[in-house]
Order: structure tokens, then sequence, then C-alpha cells
């Protein structure tokens, strides 16, 4: 990735609710690095991956990335390594200072008012 910036792409606009910060989203993704190693995917686990955005809970390029999708929608997030596990190592795949990249499905957004 040439960008230090994060690279946001919608394959899919939802039409549902949007994602706010604080909100609990309930999402399927797969992560991959730039090579395209799937790293991680809860496709692949079968299950929903459930967060709340915006708080700092999961990696920025998610509190960032994510703000303002819609439900129903299908985004590709290009995080660069700053925005994402940074000096650190992750797992088995994640080297230090790698560059990711996520598609995720938005399937449900939760907020206070619900």
């Amino acid at each position: 990735m040439s960008s230090n910036e994060l690279q946001i792409t919608d394959t899919r606009l939802g039409d549902g609710k949007a994602v706010v910060k604080g909100a609990l989203i309930t999402t399927q993704y797969t992560g991959t690095l730039e090579d395209g190693t799937v790293f991680d995917s809860s496709w692949a686990r079968g299950k929903p991956f459930q967060c709340v955005i915006g708080t700092g809970r999961v990696i920025a390029g998610w509190d960032r990335g994510l703000i303002g999708m819609k439900v129903g929608g299908i985004r590709t997030l290009l995080v660069p390594a700053h925005l994402a596990y940074g000096e650190r190592s992750m797992g088995a795949h994640i080297k230090p200072n790698s560059d990711l990249r996520f598609e995720i499905e938005l399937l449900e957004v939760l907020t206070r008012d619900d």
C-alpha cells in the first residue's frame, strides 16, 4: 500500500441503520495481508464478530473506517500499519508495521436508543 491513509471502498452500499460512535456492530469479515494471506476471518469461524465502534476497542482503522457505513453494506478497508497494530506483531501472521486489508459486511447496528 503506497498510502499512509486509511482507504475505504464500498463494494455494496447498505440501506439500513448507520454506524455511529459507541454503536455495537455485528459484522462478518475477512482480514488479509498485502500478499493476500488470510490472517483472520469470521466467515471461517462461522460466527459473526461483534464490537463497539469509536471507543478504542478495535484497531483505529475499524474505528474510523466503519463510521457512517449502513447495515447491508460491504466495505473494504485498506488499513495502514499505524492504524492497525503498528510496531506490534499479532498472532502468527501479522508482522510489525503490516498494512492490512479487511472485507467487512455489516449485519447489524445497535445504539443506546434500541
